[in-house]
Formats: C-alpha cells, sequence, structure tokens
C-alpha cells in the first residue's frame, strides 16, 4: 500500500506543472466565457452602445431588360433532336468515337453536334443530333439550321411548355446549303407563341445581345454578350455566309436558335463557334436576320428552295490592291474566271476584265457584286460598266439560276431539272474536276486528281470508304487527273475486278492524309 501511494505521489510530482497549466488555462477560458456572455469584454461596454445598428434594405426590382425579354421569348424557342440510321463503312469503323461520317468541305457546321450511339461495330449506327429552332409562324414554322436536320430519319421538336417526355413530329419545308439555314414545321392544333424579326443592318458592335437556345440539351439557357463584328466570313468561298460575331456564350445545342437585341427582336440564328475544344470560347456566329427572312420567304413558297441570280464568273473573296494597280483600275472587281456558256460568257467578258457598277449602282467588293445578282430572278437582265485594258465598257447580261450554273459545286439538292442532273458511275460517286483554287489551298498540283461530288448509300464507293470531299489520285495505279480519265477507267473495269483508289481524305474529323481504299466490284 505504502509503495503505491510512493508511486503515484512520484507521478503527480513528474506532471504537476501540466496540471497546474492545465488549471490555469481551463480558469482563463472560463473568465473569457463568462466575460462575453455578460455583454462584451470590459473596457468596452460604452463604444459598443454608440455603434449604428446595420439594415437589410427591402426587396426591389434591380435591371429588368434581361429577365423580361427573356420570359418573352422563351416560349418561341425549341429544343430539336433528330434520329438517322448510317451504314458503318471501312471509313466509318476507323473513326474515334463522336467523330461523324457525313462531315464534308461543304459543311463545316456538321460536327458541331452531332453525338453518335452505335449498337456494333458491324451493325447500323445511330446518329442523334441536338439542336434550337425559334418559331416565326404560329402555324408551326419553325426556322434552325441546316446541318442540325439534315439526313434525319426523324426530327422531334420539344415545345417550352412539353411536359417531360412529350415531343413533336416535325417534317423539313426547305433547306438551304449556302446559307445553313432550315425551315421546319410541326402539326399541332393550337396557335404557337412566335418571336419577331428585327433588322440586322441596325445592330452595332457593342450593341447587346442574349442568346437563347437548348446548348448539351438544357432547354431555354439564355446567355448574354454584345456584337463583337459584323459582316464576319468564317468560311471561304461561302458568298451568303457573312456572320454577327457574338461573345454571348453559345455551345453546342444553340446552333439554330435565336440571337436577340435589348427590343426582344431575332437579329441573328446561332449557327457556329470558333473553338479548339468544342465548346464556347468567346466566339460565336449568328446568321444576320436580313438574310433569314430572305430565305425563309423562298422556302415557304411554292417551290421550297431558294433562287438566287448569277451571271458565270469567279473573283477573289478578298481584295488586293496589287490586282488593281496591274489591271489599272481604282475600284471594283475583276474577274478571275468566267464559266464556259454562262451569261457572262455570252455577253462577251473575259478574265481580266473589272466590273465597276450594276445597273448604273457602283460597286466597291465582292459582297456587294454578289449581292446585287443574287437578289435578281433568273432571266432577267442588268447592264454591267467594267473596265478592259483601262477602257471602259458595257454589256448587257441575262441572269442565270446560280443553282443550275454551278450544280456541280453545290450539290445535288441545290439542282434543279434534268440539265443540271451529273451522270453517276458504276462506283455509285460523282466527281469533279480539282479547281486551282481548291489545289492551291491543299497545297496539291493544279489538275491533279479529282473531287468526290457525293456518294450514293450502300454503292460500291459507299462500301469502300469514299466520302464527299474526297481527291481520287489514282485508280488502279493509273493517275485520275480529269472526269474524262476517272470515267475511261471505271468504264474499263469488270464485276469481280479489284478496285483500288488512292485518295487524299479531305472534311471534318479526317486526317487530311493520303491513303488506299479498295474493294471488289460486285
Amino acid at each position: 500500500m505504502q509503495l503505491r501511494l510512493d508511486l503515484l505521489w512520484g507521478r503527480f510530482k513528474a506532471n504537476r506543472l501540466a496540471f497546474t497549466s492545465l488549471i490555469l488555462l481551463t480558469l482563463a477560458v472560463g473568465i473569457l466565457i463568462g466575460t462575453v456572455v455578460s455583454g462584451g469584454v470590459r473596457g468596452q461596454e460604452k463604444k459598443s452602445a454608440d455603434a449604428t445598428p446595420l439594415s437589410v434594405p427591402a426587396p426591389r426590382q434591380l435591371s429588368t431588360q434581361f429577365s423580361q425579354i427573356a420570359k418573352a421569348l422563351e416560349p418561341a424557342v425549341v429544343n430539336i433532336n433528330t434520329e438517322s440510321t448510317i451504314k458503318p463503312t471501312a471509313r466509318r469503323r476507323g473513326q474515334n468515337p463522336g467523330q461523324n461520317p457525313g462531315d464534308d468541305q461543304d459543311n463545316p457546321f456538321g460536327d458541331f453536334f452531332d453525338r453518335f450511339f452505335g449498337n456494333g461495330e458491324n451493325g447500323p449506327i445511330k446518329q442523334r443530333s441536338l439542336g434550337s429552332g425559334v418559331i416565326v409562324d404560329g402555324k408551326g414554322f419553325i426556322v434552325t439550321n441546316r446541318h442540325v436536320v439534315e439526313k434525319a430519319d426523324r426530327i422531334r421538336v420539344k415545345l417550352q411548355d412539353d411536359p417531360p417526355g412529350v415531343q413533336h413530329d416535325a417534317k423539313v419545308i426547305g433547306t438551304d446549303q449556302e446559307t445553313d439555314l432550315a425551315v421546319i414545321r410541326v402539326e399541332i392544333d393550337r396557335q404557337l407563341p412566335v418571336a419577331k424579326f428585327g433588322n440586322s443592318d441596325s445592330m452595332q458592335v457593342g450593341d447587346w445581345v442574349l442568346a437563347v437556345g437548348s446548348p448539351f440539351g438544357l432547354q431555354a439557357t439564355v446567355t448574354a454578350g454584345i456584337v463583337s463584328a459584323k459582316g464576319r466570313n468564317i468560311v471561304p468561298n461561302r458568298a451568303f455566309q457573312s456572320f454577327i460575331q457574338t461573345d454571348a456564350a453559345i455551345n453546342p445545342g444553340n446552333s439554330g436558335g435565336p440571337l436577340v437585341d435589348m427590343d426582344g427582336e431575332v437579329i441573328g440564328i446561332n449557327t457556329a463557334i470558333l473553338t479548339d475544344t468544342n465548346a464556347y470560347a468567346g466566339v460565336g456566329f449568328a446568321l444576320p436576320s436580313n438574310t433569314v427572312v430572305q430565305v425563309y420567304n423562298q422556302l415557304t413558297g411554292p417551290e421550297h428552295r431558294v433562287q438566287r441570280g448569277s451571271i458565270g464568273i469567279e473573283f477573289n473573296a478578298e481584295a488586293n490592291p496589287a490586282i488593281a494597280r496591274v489591271y489599272g483600275v481604282e475600284s471594283g472587281i475583276t474577274v478571275s474566271s468566267v464559266v464556259a456558256g454562262s451569261p457572262a460568257d455570252r455577253a462577251g467578258l473575259k478574265v481580266g476584265d473589272t466590273i465597276i457598277s450594276v445597273d448604273g449602282k457602283s460597286i466597291k467588293n465582292g459582297d456587294e457584286l454578289v449581292a446585287e445578282i443574287a437578289s435578281r430572278r433568273p432571266g432577267s437582265k442588268v447592264a454591267l460598266d467594267y473596265v478592259r485594258n483601262s477602257k471602259k465598257e458595257q454589256a448587257t447580261v441575262t441572269v442565270a439560276d446560280r443553282a443550275k450554273l454551278f450544280a456541280s459545286r453545290l450539290g445535288d439538292e441545290e439542282q434543279g431539272g434534268e440539265e443540271s442532273t451529273p451522270k453517276q458511275s458504276r462506283f455509285g460517286i460523282n466527281v469533279r474536276p480539282l479547281t486551282p483554287e481548291m489545289a492551291d489551298r491543299l497545297n496539291t498540283p493544279s489538275g491533279k486528281g479529282v473531287v468526290v461530288q457525293d456518294v450514293k448509300p450502300d454503292s460500291f464507293g459507299d462500301d469502300v470508304g469514299l466520302a464527299r470531299g474526297d481527291i481520287i489520285l489514282e485508280i488502279n495505279k493509273q493517275p485520275v487527273n480529269s472526269e474524262e480519265d476517272f470515267d475511261h477507267i471505271q468504264s474499263s473495269l469488270k464485276s469481280g475486278q479489284d478496285v483500288v483508289f488512292l485518295v487524299r481524305q479531305r472534311g471534318a474529323g479526317r486526317n487530311d492524309g493520303t491513303i488506299f481504299l479498295a474493294g471488289t466490284l460486285p
């Protein structure tokens, strides 16, 4: 017993410093707590009594302009879902998930929204596209982008007030490749809310705008920004795609939705973004409402297609002072090519002529010339003033239908009549010459190869993996430098014979490399 007490006492002496510190700390905390609870730290009671109490102001509305515009417009903006079934080919099976096999050089926005959910490498692939649209007529007419609905087996529209899971089937009224616009319609037994169109020419750089749509499927999303620039031409050789640039957030799913001014009027249709990540990077583009209205009125007309005038000439998209100096002119558009048999050719225009006016109206740039001629009805006449060898000349030209005049470049959907229907090869593909402009852009020698214009589904060309925009350089080791070469080689081949194409791939999502595509001709 004594030994145990001595041990305890020894332990106490060894730890009494720690015990003492603990007791002092406990007392100090207790004093502090007691002081605070009793009304504050001693010595500051008088100062606290002088403080003015804070108060929370009554709720009030701040700026309501954005919210009012959003509430008024959102019911007229719809979510669009499309489905299509595509057959996998050797080319497609070699692509990465999410890559659109239907993309080509004529559709720069084709991979903007497409997502794929396949059911096996050897079976059909379900292609799903997501976008937006805006109701412009209470009878169910909706404006959207062509690339949202093209090649779709089924188009479904979700209205803002639809219950979850409810969607309405829509049909395509008309599409326009040149502007990437489409008009679709839903049949509903009630009047739908509509958006009002404004004049895009009234917009100035720095003006506030709102973008409304369904980014990533999130319906009725509103983002705000300003007009960053006007007249942006972001796609080479697209004369009718001059965009409004904005920093309002636009993401996959916004395409086809409206860009709105502070009067709540639609001044553009959101079409594309410039990004390295396929997501918002502060640079978006909308097709101006003035262009949209013109296209809509023609697509909903009796022919459901857009007619544009053309005289059959080509010229540099970018003005170059050196051209003006060499050809001895101060302004105007210098012709770089005249289509054989075109109205310009029949009227006597030649390469090097500089057009300075149309029907007496001065022409300063290519956009003005295209706008003047394209607005004329095919069959109408225009008076051109031009300069040749420093001498002013005049010519009267009969305007032609641009779709027929340039049918081989615009594709089947823009053609009209038998005269513009191309001959299809036994490969199931159509080809056209490689133009000097395209060859220069691709760093390819001019006249070397032919360009695949289109590929018939389930054809031999489709099976081996050829796609629109590809450049065929050789067939079975024989150079293909013209349409005549192509016709001669393909006509000499027999069923059961092996066919090897040397192809330079082009288009969105492709490697832009030269590869072999091969198969046995059925």
